[in-house]
């Protein structure tokens, strides 16, 4: 049994939440989660890495938890966002690390390998893919695409708009979320049509407990990590796709050369919207090894939490080994 240790460092002008576990010295693998969950989303993860020989690191990402939640929307794009994470490594003597991530955590990841070829030997991502920085902003794309209708993406943009509704009662938007994004629902009722006008949660499937994959305590978690700040912070996150484009045009038609695994579920709504990414990533990774988790959502690392363990284990033994030969 592997003990879960818990640490605040000071890193990059905030207060970093970090949970650890394994031993002492072995290789560094770091777990980012996205949104909207938190550390534990990893707890299922945690335990198998610690036994295989890893050291492992879960932050609270900035705005979650009992890590910082800065109020300028400006304090939460992409390369600040990796900077927390650069900083903890500095701060933590870390030379060699595989970075791992999930949803919003995978885009960290990604551009962590950008940035840090020599120390991040290896890279994994999540439900999220990378094809290489857009030609424009996402959101301008979405704006002409989703004139009039509901996008989640653009629906984030307006401070305090999302925050009314989410923050209402955070334990039914963190079950209808979880639910809803899930194998259970799978991917078509995410991407019914709405009017502009509609909040998130409309249209989706009520459900009055977690899903199964969630148990109660992990649950508790999950909802304490919103009762101090709420989604404010989280949200933030995506109010900053132009000035993330604008701050990484020195990463235009930059790779990532390390070897790289993705990983995404076949009811995953995000393979819809990211579906011209997924064909780019070749191009964008090399070295990449890729699979898709069948009837498996958003929530791959909760959902099939055997499998994503088989296959993270199996690529790290091939790429970034605990022991040495």
């Amino acid at each position: 049994m592997h003990v879960i240790e818990e640490q605040l460092l000071d890193v990059n002008a905030i207060q970093l939440c970090i949970h650890s576990c394994g031993p002492a010295d072995g290789p560094v693998v770091w777990l980012l989660h996205g949104f909207p969950e938190c550390w534990l989303s990893w707890r299922k993860q945690m335990p198998a890495l610690a036994a295989a020989g890893y050291r492992v690191f879960a932050p609270e990402m900035r705005g979650y938890g009992r890590s910082s939640a800065p109020a300028a929307v400006a304090d939460y794009d992409l390369l600040t966002l990796c900077g927390d994470i650069q900083a903890a490594m500095d701060a933590l003597g870390q030379h060699q690390v595989c970075m791992v991530g999930h949803d919003w955590g995978a885009l960290v990841a990604w551009h962590l390998a950008l940035l840090e070829p020599k120390r991040i030997k290896a890279v994994v991502g999540m439900s999220v893919p990378f094809g290489g920085r857009p030609k424009k902003p996402i959101v301008e794309t979405l704006r002409q695409v989703y004139a009039g209708r509901f996008n989640y993406i653009l629906y984030f943009q307006q401070p305090g708009v999302a925050e009314r509704e989410l923050d209402t009662d955070i334990p039914r938007t963190l079950r209808l979320m979880m639910h809803n994004w899930s194998a259970a629902v799978g991917k078509e009722l995410f991407w019914q049509d709405k009017p502009a006008t509609a909040g998130l949660l409309d249209g989706l499937r009520e459900i009055d407990q977690p899903p199964a994959w969630c148990e109660p305590q992990a649950f508790a978690g999950y909802v304490a990590t919103y009762a101090a700040h709420g989604f404010r912070g989280p949200l933030n996150w995506y109010r900053n796709f132009e000035r993330n484009w604008q701050r990484t045009a020195v990463l235009q038609d930059a790779r990532i050369e390390q070897p790289a695994l993705f990983l995404i579920g076949d009811e995953d709504p995000v393979g819809v919207l990211e579906a011209y990414t997924i064909q780019q990533m070749p191009r964008a990774v090399p070295q990449l090894h890729s699979h898709v988790l069948e009837n498996c959502g958003h929530w791959l690392q909760c959902e099939q939490p055997e499998q994503v363990n088989a296959l993270l284990l199996a690529f790290l033994a091939d790429h970034y080994p605990a022991q040495q030969v």
